[in-house]
């Protein structure tokens, strides 16, 4: 069996139209039921998530529905909306009213990086101008959180800060998958290891990469294929997420009942990887990087830097992206802001210094490496 449980996310919900709040709620009662029926409990929704509609779904389809021992419900609080510490306790109120919950299972403060954590010039940013932290330990020992997390798009180094400054969060929820392994942005091991470091748990997200694991380049598929001609292209991803200890759930953002149950028949029959598997899906990630548009070798642009960050660092997240489903939805879009806040004290959404990118043998790169970057910052989130 594998050693994590699968989690609902609640952020691509069956829909009526083309509305984000108009839920199919004949549908979501049966995805729920069926997911709890196969013994797995955990639900995890937001703030913001369908136009700030998904924590009330939530209460109806489950609060209102099962036994409050049945389940156990995760939200985030929306840290990149925050502008003053009077908004702190008013939408703390608002999601437990959305909720219609008492207390909430696992609260988590929502996308913990450079920029909101350290700010731009390293001195502090929104999270410790406002705060946040001290209010979300106040709701931990008045019993209205029974346990505190974060949800993390930044660096290992960072990460490894905030556990060290901060040991009242319990749990930490990243990107991980065999593509972010070891993406030079992403960093998905390095921060699995960090929060094992710390002895706290983890949360997955984009087990599956948003269906970039599920539908993936010819060559990858025929490469999977080889290893079990049987086993789905999707199989291999759940099969990594769900090898490794401390990890609480596995998400899987699931918008249809077929869905749920592909999904929980996946998981129930799945054993985690061996060691040889896992080095030939470390293998399988180079042809994965190769079918983008930038590919595999960066071996030329090695050493070279643009805003404080590694050009390959910028022509992989690009690539990587180019790949998926929906490009711009990519978990890779979100790290780059952070790296050069982190790395040069640079707000990417101002007016980036000019700056030339030049290979050792003198050939001008500047404007593929800028075009790259350009993208990443438009879709960032």
């Amino acid at each position: 069996m594998l050693k994590s449980k699968l989690g609902f996310g609640m952020m691509r919900l069956p829909l009526k139209s083309k509305d984000p709040t108009d839920f199919d709620y004949e549908q979501l009662n049966r995805m729920v039921d069926t997911f709890l029926e196969a013994g797995y409990t955990y639900f995890d929704t937001s703030y913001v998530y369908h136009n700030g509609k998904s924590e009330e779904a939530v209460r109806k389809a489950v609060v209102e529905r099962h036994p409050r021992d049945k389940f156990t419900v995760a939200t985030k609080f929306p840290t990149f909306n925050l502008k003053e510490e009077s908004e702190i306790e008013p939408i703390f109120e608002e999601q437990l009213k959305n909720l219609g919950v008492d207390f909430i299972d696992y609260y988590l403060l929502h996308n913990f990086q450079t920029v909101y954590y350290d700010g731009i010039d390293g001195k502090g940013g929104i999270v410790k101008k406002t705060n946040l932290i001290g209010h979300a330990k106040k709701w931990l020992s008045d019993g209205k959180i029974r346990h505190l997390g974060i949800s993390h798009h930044s660096s290992a180094k960072l990460l490894d800060r905030i556990l060290e400054e901060n040991p009242e969060i319990e749990f930490v929820q990243i990107a991980f998958n065999y593509i972010d392994a070891e993406s030079e942005f992403v960093q998905a091991y390095d921060c699995y290891e960090v929060i094992c470091k710390h002895h706290r748990l983890a949360v997955f997200m984009e087990p599956v990469k948003g269906g970039g694991l599920a539908m993936v380049p010819k060559a990858v598929e025929e490469a999977l294929h080889a290893m079990d001609p049987n086993a789905s292209i999707a199989s291999w991803a759940i099969r990594y997420a769900g090898s490794f200890d401390g990890v609480i759930c596995n998400l899987s953002g699931m918008s249809t009942l077929e869905q749920v149950k592909d999904n929980i028949h996946s998981v129930q029959n799945l054993e985690p990887l061996t060691k040889e598997e896992m080095k030939k899906l470390s293998d399988i990630v180079k042809i994965y990087k190769a079918a983008g548009p930038v590919g595999a070798d960066l071996e030329k642009y090695k050493g070279l830097k643009l805003h404080g960050a590694t050009v390959t660092g910028i022509l992989e997240a690009y690539n990587m992206c180019q790949l998926q489903p929906d490009p711009g939805f990519s978990d890779d879009n979100n790290y780059l802001k952070n790296i050069i806040a982190e790395e040069a004290h640079l707000d990417c959404f101002g007016t980036l210094p000019e700056e030339k990118v030049i290979l050792a043998d003198g050939t001008d790169v500047t404007e593929e490496v800028v075009k790259a970057e350009k993208w990443l910052i438009e879709h960032s989130f």
